[in-house]
């Protein structure tokens, strides 16, 4: 049984689906599972993962029924994790050699039922964009709320001290999964070192600002219910960090 459950939605990225999954094929950390749950796709992503795996049975397709998004494939993912530690990784982007490695071992000393790191951006080509992305050195429900900070690629669970780990079919299915563990009282923890490439696509969500923001307020209203003058104070500062994220790239 592997100790750490990688959770991968897959949808029409046969591009950079095998540089992904080759980034965690080099992790100095040796024992996990890499679950792509892929979403339907139309071109060889998922006859890409089968050849992966099988040269390494580490590396598990699975196959979702009808194409239902993210937050269901990752669903899908997580409903057949091993692991006690759940790590997310999305199927363009990349993760440096000594990720879980060091990760692992900041979130064991921390006891962190959530951890995340800081991280790069890069683009379709691969290249550099803007400077390295640091990161808090912690976050309480409250201050994620107004925050930014968790991305997707850099976040770690351990789910013996989170509790159950359940995605809502919502956009922003892992802001709101980082929302509810924390909602239970536990504190993430920040591991301030470049250990991840985001990629920012013409077609990803970052490049989607209005949506995004539409998301983020549908998430405080709907899903974690808060009232409308907290809503509208954290919308604020969520707003602003994000609009000093998107000037770094």
């Amino acid at each position: 049984m592997a100790l750490v459950s990688i959770i991968t939605p897959s949808w029409n990225v046969e591009r950079f689906i095998e540089e992904t999954v080759a980034s965690v094929l080099v992790q100095t950390f040796r024992d996990w599972e890499l679950l792509i749950a892929d979403d339907c796709s139309t071109d060889r992503t998922p006859a890409i993962v089968a050849e992966i795996g099988a040269r390494d049975p580490r590396v598990k397709l699975i196959r979702m029924p009808k194409n239902g998004g993210p937050a269901l494939a990752r669903q899908a993912a997580i409903d057949n994790a091993e692991g006690r530690y759940l790590a997310f990784l999305d199927s363009d982007d990349l993760w440096l050699p000594t990720k879980l490695e060091h990760q692992l071992s900041f979130a064991r000393d921390k006891r962190a039922a959530l951890s995340y790191t800081a991280f790069r951006r890069i683009d379709e080509a691969n290249t550099m964009a803007g400077r390295l992305i640091e990161v808090p050195a912690e976050l309480s429900y409250d201050q994620l709320l107004k925050n930014t900070s968790i991305a997707t690629l850099t976040a770690l669970v351990d789910r013996q001290i989170s509790g159950p780990v359940a995605m809502t079919n919502e956009g922003y299915d892992d802001f709101c999964l980082w929302l509810s563990i924390l909602r239970r009282g536990h504190i993430a923890h920040g591991l301030n070192e470049d250990l991840a490439r985001y990629r920012v696509r013409g077609s990803s969500v970052s490049s989607r600002p209005v949506r995004s923001a539409k998301w983020v307020w549908n998430i405080y209203r709907n899903v974690e219910h808060l009232p409308l003058l907290k809503s509208a104070w954290c919308f604020g500062h969520w707003s602003a960090r994000a609009w000093l994220k998107r000037r770094q790239f």
